[in-house]
C-alpha cells in the first residue's frame, strides 16, 4: 500500500533527527511538503536540506522552543507562509531523564512536563482552528509505553506522556465531526539518538560488564528479539497521517515489538 501526501504540508516537531526525521522521510517520499521544527535551529536547517536532497521535496527547517507560546506561533506562521497551511502535525519533540521519584524535584517535573506535555498542547492550540475551519487535519502525538504501564526511574516522563494520551483522546472527541483526526503512537525502546545518549551515560555509570547484563535483560522483554528503529515508529505515524486512516481517531497505537500488549 503506497501512502500519498501530495499537496499536504507536514509540520514535525523534534524533526531534525530520530523518529521525527524518519517520519519526515516517509512523508516527503509520499509527496508532502515538510517542515522540521526543532530547538536546534542549525540542525533543523541542515536536516531539511538533507531531506530535500534525498527526496526532492519542498522542505524548511525552523528553530523554535516549543515550550514558548510566541515561538510556536512564529514557527507555525513561518511554515504556513512558506509551505502552506499545516495539514499534518506530528508532535515528536521530547526529552527524558533517569531518576528515582524520591530523588526528583519539582524543577525536574516542570522541565519534562513543559516539553513533553505543554509543548504539544501549545501546538494543538495553534494549528487546530485552521484545520477545523478547512475540515481536514491529521495530528499524531508521540507517547510512550511507560505512560501505559508505568516505569521505574521515569515517573515524570511517564506522567507527562500519560497526559498526552488523555489530551489527544479528549480533543479527538471535540473535533471529530470536523474531519480532523488525532491519534497517539506509543513506542517501545527505540534506537534514537536520544536513547543512545542516555545509554552511553548509563554505560559510563554502570561499567561494561554490568551494562551488558542490562542490555540482555532489556532484550528479553521484547518478543520480537530486538529494539525498535526510528523507521518502525515512522511507518505507523505515516499511516495515521494518510487518507487511509480517516476513520481512526482518539486511538493509541503501540509500536513496541511486543513489549506491552495492553
Amino acid at each position: 500500500m503506497e501512502l500519498r501526501f501530495d499537496g499536504k504540508t507536514a509540520l514535525i516537531t523534534g524533526g531534525a533527527r530520530g523518529i521525527g526525521y524518519a517520519t519526515a522521510r516517509l512523508l516527503a517520499a509520499g509527496g508532502a511538503k515538510v517542515a522540521l521544527v526543532d530547538i536546534r535551529g542549525e540542525l533543523a536547517e541542515a536536516s531539511a536540506s538533507q531531506l530535500a536532497g534525498e527526496s526532492g521535496a519542498e522542505t524548511i527547517g525552523v528553530r523554535a522552543d516549543m515550550t514558548v507560546e510566541n515561538d510556536v506561533s512564529a514557527a507555525i506562521a513561518k511554515v504556513s507562509g512558506t509551505l502552506g497551511p499545516v495539514d499534518i502535525l506530528v508532535n515528536s519533540a521530547a526529552i527524558t531523564d533517569d531518576k528515582l521519584f524520591l530523588e526528583s524535584s519539582p524543577a525536574d517535573w516542570k522541565r519534562i512536563m513543559d516539553i513533553c506535555l505543554m509543548a504539544p498542547m501549545l501546538c494543538l492550540h495553534k494549528v487546530l482552528p485552521d484545520m477545523v475551519s478547512r475540515r481536514y487535519g491529521r495530528v499524531i502525538c508521540l507517547a510512550s509505553d511507560s505512560a501505559r504501564l508505568g516505569q521505574a526511574r521515569l515517573s515524570y516522563y511517564a506522567a507527562a506522556k500519560a497526559g498526552v494520551i488523555a489530551l489527544v483522546k479528549s480533543v479527538a472527541q471535540e473535533v471529530g465531526k470536523s474531519g480532523v483526526t488525532l491519534n497517539v503512537v506509543s513506542p517501545g525502546a527505540t534506537n534514537t539518538e536520544m536513547r543512545k545518549e542516555r545509554e552511553a551515560s548509563l554505560r559510563s555509570q554502570m561499567g561494561e560488564e554490568r551494562y551488558q547484563r542490562r542490555v540482555q535483560t532489556v532484550l528479553k522483554m521484547y518478543p520480537a528479539g530486538r529494539l525498535g528503529e526510528p523507521e518502525d515508529i515512522a511507518a505507523a505515524i505515516a499511516f495515521l497521517a494518510s487518507a487511509n486512516a480517516s476513520w481512526i481517531t482518539g486511538q493509541v497505537v503501540s509500536v513496541n515489538g511486543g513489549f506491552a500488549m495492553p
